[in-house]
Order: C-alpha cells, then sequence, then structure tokens
C-alpha cells in the first residue's frame, strides 16, 4: 500500500506576527520530521496550531507524525481538521488519502474505503488510491466471506447439537430387532434347501 503523502513545507503567506511565527514552528516540526523525531514534530505542529489554528500544513503535518508514532485516533482527527479546514483541492485529497492509509491499518476497513473514495472524487488521477481501493474492497470481501462461513459452521454445530441423540434402550431395541431379521433369514434359507429335492433321489412311483 501507498505510504502517507508528506507535505514538509510552510504555505500560509502572511504577514501577521502570528502566522510567521507558526510557520517558523512548522519549519522546526518539519526538521524534527526529517529526522524521525515523530514526537518533537508533532509538538511543534500543535505549536503552530496555537499560534495559527487554520495552518492547514502544520494540521496534516501534525497528523502525520502522529500516524507515525501510531496514535491513530488522534492523527484521524488531525486529518479531519485538515479537511475542515479545506485549504485547497490537493491537500484536501491528500487528507482523504492519508485517513484512509490510517483506517487501513486498523483494520477499519468499509470507513477506508470511504476515505479512498473521497480522495478520488477530489482527485481522479491518483492511480495508488484507486489500488488502495481496490485493495481494501477485496480485503472486505475476504473478511465478510469468512464471517459467513463461520456463520454457517456455528449454525451447523448448533443444529447438531440440538438433534435429539437416540437413546440406549432405543439402540438395544434396534439390535434385537436386526438380529431377529438375521435369524429368520437363515431359517427360511434352511427350509428353501429342504424343499428341493437331492441328485440322485428317484421319482416317486405312484
Amino acid at each position: 500500500m501507498k505510504t502517507l503523502v508528506i507535505i514538509l513545507a510552510a504555505f500560509t503567506f502572511s504577514f501577521a506576527l502570528e502566522a510567521q511565527e507558526s510557520n517558523t514552528a512548522v519549519a522546526k516540526g518539519n526538521k524534527a520530521y526529517k529526522g524521525k523525531k515523530y514526537k518533537e514534530a508533532a509538538a511543534e505542529y500543535q505549536e503552530a496550531l496555537k499560534l495559527d489554528p487554520n495552518n492547514a500544513i502544520a494540521n496534516f503535518n501534525m497528523a502525520n507524525a502522529l500516524f507515525r508514532e501510531s496514535a491513530n485516533e488522534e492523527a484521524d482527527k488531525a486529518f479531519d481538521e485538515t479537511i475542515n479546514l479545506n485549504r485547497s483541492k490537493q491537500l484536501t485529497a491528500d487528507a482523504w488519502y492519508n485517513k484512509g492509509v490510517s483506517l487501513t491499518g486498523q483494520k477499519k476497513l468499509e470507513e477506508s474505503i470511504q476515505a479512498y473514495k473521497q480522495a478520488l472524487r477530489l482527485n481522479p488521477a491518483d492511480t495508488l488510491a484507486r489500488e488502495n481501493l481496490l485493495r481494501a474492497l477485496r480485503e472486505l470481501k475476504k473478511k465478510q466471506d469468512q464471517e459467513n462461513q463461520d456463520k454457517k459452521k456455528e449454525q451447523q454445530q448448533k443444529q447438531q447439537k440440538e438433534k435429539p441423540q437416540p437413546k440406549m434402550e432405543d439402540q438395544r431395541v434396534q439390535q434385537l430387532l436386526q438380529r431377529l431379521e438375521e435369524k429368520e433369514k437363515q431359517l427360511q434359507q434352511k427350509l428353501n434347501q429342504q424343499k428341493v429335492p437331492s441328485p440322485g433321489q428317484p421319482d416317486k412311483d405312484w
């Protein structure tokens, strides 16, 4: 599967002091992220968001850092924040895509499928998003088929348990009847043999 889309840049163009300081924090976060210091990076992005809550890049990169730290639920919320800010079509598509990757890792296949679909609606040319969508759909079908088989097996076992078992007395009666049938067959065979004349026996003279 495709890994996360990463945007290590600060694209908030503003002359406001808060925005400038926010971009500085984003830059520090990016440096930590490149050094695989994801916890430190997330803290810097969080600081950037305190200074500029509408900094979509800080939101997006913080979500990626949280994902790397296996804080999946927090990462998903940060991706949602990026989506809600809706600063650019491409960034929103990437946020949907990355959220899909996160959800897939959590085995939330139905939710990840919806995320990939949203990414493709915004960027139909994203072939890798389409590949991930197909993989998730196949995985979901496989999971559903397995669940159906397990349910069927469980139902068969339940029916087998509920099926009345023959009592010991009934089994003895059945065995006795079989023996009587065998003896009757043997007696019938003997009677049939007695009726057949011996090969050298003369005919009766009347």
